[in-house]
Formats: structure tokens, C-alpha cells, sequence
């Protein structure tokens, strides 16, 4: 039976902007207070998104979350009716408004960690949602993200759904942006790559001291326990802290993977060489050959490879069995960066083609292309039991782009968070979404009696 790996790519919310939330994402930081432009935002991504599907590629579509979260605030003390609650937000906390209003959903990478049927016990695919309590931003998406979940992968006999792991620090998980899985096929079993940044039980491994390391081995494990995964099919492997102190707050920023492609710097991984052979092995027991592409820091150091986003793309297979990589346009703005992958095309190794999109208002924030993807792999029965109008075709792009341009305004500052009229757009925008995709009441606003 054919298989397929689809990208699911996250739509960006009505209320993207600069909060600079994100401590420990370069990006993030440096651009914080700006100007955001959501309506552009969301028009990049579904052009990505159009673009790969033109090409042959099973592209999906998966719904922002409601923001401002009323909810989020009101667990923190402010009463009244909705407007109320925002205007007392903006008056007396600023900082958790701009919090409350975080469309980092878009980066869907971060939602969830997905393992095919052909890896887990019971032959099912398996999602767990991410916790992402690093940030208290994102640690609100996680029960709307499995709600979304649930309705675009509905069918117990093919789709398992596990709820986020505890929110607590020993067990923070980020999701796909620290895991990776290969295989010979998309339809046989592989092997899973789970990346850690640090143990939240074993003070003798080592641990970033700049920057918080996010996802701990002991979440890894646990995700790969509630999948059903055997021991021969995952790979535990420790994020370099050195690079975690440079930037590098997930292991897609520094390295990325497809097929039998681990396309990564030199610097990525702790111990890379022991972790190299083990995975070699692994796949090798499942009928794959590892092909690593170690690109040098003598020729990417670690600051172009965060600058440009030059890891951060996604790794494609063509029909022929070559592969695409998407890249930022960042990546040819930066001489080195681009002078690389001009070398690696011309080496004639599974590289063969690269593809550059303009993806300026995400970038801004600190996600590129590997960020605004969840990657799910599925064979023909399973692919027909997805909920078919997440699933995008010339009309529903075109759908998408009207409903952009009639909800999306084309400024967004953080004065403009404190608007209660942003919110009432918000889920006008939304409302209209959900019966776009058939997505069913999955947001806090649809669920209110």
C-alpha cells in the first residue's frame, strides 16, 4: 500500500505580532515591539503552502487558536465581561495580554509529536499533544490543539490521540521540532529520533547555561512509551548545549530529516558520533542506509545557520527518490549560507533541488519553514479517513485567501492588542473557519453553554 508523509502547515491567527516572548529564540527577541502584519503573514504560508501542492505534494491545513485567550486572563484575576477583562489586562499587566494574544500556534511543529502506524504496537497513528510549558504563551495551546486534532484525524480505528504530558518542568515537551523519523519507505517501519536539550532526573549529563533547554529526555521517553514504539525503532539523542546557548531553542533550528537524510550541522548533537551509529544501525535492521549530510562549521558557522534559518526547511522526497529542500529567502541573503547550498546541489548527493520562499513575518518571530509544518505520516486507507477538508486544493486555497483578506487587518501593534474589538474579529474569523474546515465547536468561544 503507498504511503505518504503530508505537511500539515499551520494558518497564521488574525492576531500575529511581535510580543517577543520567546526567550532563548534569537529572532523573537529582536524584533520585539514591532509592527506585525498579519494578513501578509497569513498569505506567506498559505503560499508555501500552494506552491508545495502544485508540486505534487499532500498538503493540509491546520486552524490557528483563539486569541486573546478570555479564559488565560481570567484564571489570572481579571472579571467582567470580555472587553473588561482585556482593558484591566492592558491597564494593569500589559506583558500578559500580549501573552494572552500570541498567534505562536502557527508553528505547528511545536503542536504535536506524530508516529505512524507503521512503528507503534497497534498499528495505529499516534499524536500527542505538546505541553510546551517552557513558555506560558504556548503552554495555553495544548487543549485546543487536541481538540483541532481530533477533528481533523477523527477515526479511532486509524488515530490515537493522547492528551499533552503533565505541565510540569521535568517533563517538557515541544513536540515535532525535536523529532525526526526515518525510514526506507514511508509505509515500513523506521526509526524515530527523539532530541533533548536536558535530563530532568540525571544531573550528570550536561545542561545549557544561557538558555533554558525545553524539551527533557525524560518527555522524549514518555511520548515514545504512550506510542507504543519498540526500543529497535527510537534513537535518544542529546541537543549539543552549546548551541542551545547560541540560539538554537529547538533541534529543527540546527538539523533536519527525511527518508534516510539527516541533513544537520556539525555542531547539532552531543556525542554525535555515537548517536550516528546507533541510528545507522537501527535503520539498517529495518532495511534503510543513513545518509548524513554534516555540513561543517567551518563553512555554516552556528550564528548563519540561526540568522538564516538554513536547518529550519523542510526536508521533501520527490517521485524520483531525490529530494527538495525548502529554504528562507534569508538563506540567500546570507553569501555563506548561500554559497553552501550551492555546493550541495552541485555535489549530486539526494539534495537536488531547493525551492526559497519569502516567509519575512513568521521568520521575524522566530519560525521558518520546518516550524510552520507537522509532518504525518499516512498510508491510503488512513489518508482517506483524514477529515477531507483540511486537505488543500486550488479551492480551498482560494477560500483561505478571501476569508484572509476579509478578517485580517494589515497592522497589528501592541496597542492594538487592547482593542476588544480584535477579539470580536478574532472569532468572527475563526467561527467562519471551522465550518470551512468542518472542524466542529473546537474553540473555547463555540463551547461557552
Amino acid at each position: 500500500m503507498n504511503a505518504f508523509e503530508v505537511n500539515f502547515d499551520g494558518l497564521v491567527g488574525p492576531t500575529h505580532n511581535y510580543g517577543g516572548l520567546s526567550y532563548g529564540n534569537v529572532a523573537s527577541q529582536s524584533n520585539s515591539q514591532q509592527g506585525s502584519n498579519p494578513r501578509e503573514a497569513a498569505r506567506q504560508g498559505l503560499a508555501k503552502m500552494k506552491a508545495l501542492a502544485d508540486l505534487g505534494f499532500v498538503q493540509g491545513v491546520l486552524a490557528p487558536q483563539e486569541r486573546p485567550d478570555i479564559a488565560a486572563l481570567r484564571r489570572l484575576g481579571f472579571t467582567g465581561s470580555d472587553a473588561e477583562v482585556i482593558r484591566r489586562a492592558a491597564r494593569d499587566a500589559m506583558p500578559l495580554l500580549v501573552a494572552s494574544c500570541s498567534a505562536s500556534s502557527m508553528w505547528v511543529a511545536n503542536a504535536a509529536t506524530v508516529s505512524p502506524s507503521a512503528d507503534t504496537a497497534d498499528g495505529r497513528v499516534h499524536f500527542t499533544a505538546a505541553n510546551l510549558n517552557c513558555k506560558y504563551h504556548r503552554s495555553l495551546e495544548h487543549p485546543t490543539t487536541s481538540r483541532v486534532l481530533q477533528a481533523m484525524f477523527n477515526d479511532p480505528q486509524h488515530f490515537a490521540h493522547h492528551p499533552a504530558l503533565p505541565a510540569v518542568a521535568q517533563f517538557g515537551d515541544e513536540g515535532a521540532a525535536n523529532h525526526t523519523r526515518f525510514c526506507a519507505h514511508h509505509g515500513e517501519a523506521g526509526v524515530e529520533l527523539f532530541v533533548y536539550g536536558r535530563s530532568a532526573f540525571d544531573s550528570r549529563l550536561p545542561a545549557p547555561t544561557v538558555y533554558p533547554a525545553r524539551q527533557t529526555l525524560e518527555a522524549s521517553q514518555a511520548v515514545a512509551r504512550l506510542h507504543g514504539l519498540s526500543r529497535d525503532g527510537v534513537v535518544f539523542a542529546q541537543q549539543n548545549p552549546a548551541v542551545i546557548d547560541q540560539g538554537v531553542f529547538h533541534n529543527d533550528v540546527i538539523a533536519v530529516g527525511n527518508g534516510e537524510v539527516l541533513f544537520h550541522h556539525q555542531d547539532a548533537f552531543l556525542n554525535s558520533e555515537a548517536m550516528l551509529g546507533e541510528l545507522q544501525a537501527k535503520l539498517a535492521a529495518r532495511g534503510g542506509q543513513l545518509h548524513a549530510i554534516n555540513v561543517p562549521r567551518a563553512a555554516v558557522s552556528v550564528q548563519d545557520a540561526v540568522g538564516s534559518y538554513l536547518f529550519n526547511s523542510q526536508l521533501l522526497s520527490r517521485e524520483d527518490g531525490s529530494m527538495l529542500l525548502v529554504v528562507p529567502e534569508e538563506c540567500r541573503n546570507n553569501p555563506r549560507v548561500w554559497g553552501y547550498l550551492g555546493e550541495l546541489l552541485a555535489q549530486g548527493g539526494p539534495v537536488r533541488q531547493i525551492e526559497v520562499f519569502d516567509l519575512k513575518q513568521s521568520m521575524r518571530n522566530g519560525g521558518g519553514p520546518a516550524c510552520l509544518r507537522l509532518r504525518v505520516a499516512l498510508n491510503e486507507t488512513e489518508l482517506a479517513a483524514v477529515n477531507p477538508a483540511v486537505i488543500l486544493d486550488d479551492a480551498l486555497y482560494a477560500t483561505l485567501l478571501h476569508w484572509v483578506e476579509r478578517h485580517y487587518r494589515d497592522r497589528l501593534t501592541d496597542a492594538d492588542l487592547a482593542d476588544p474589538h480584535l477579539l470580536d474579529e478574532s472569532r468572527c474569523a475563526l467561527d467562519e473557519l471551522t465550518r470551512i474546515l468542518q472542524l466542529g465547536a473546537v474553540y473555547p468561544f463555540q463551547r461557552q453553554p
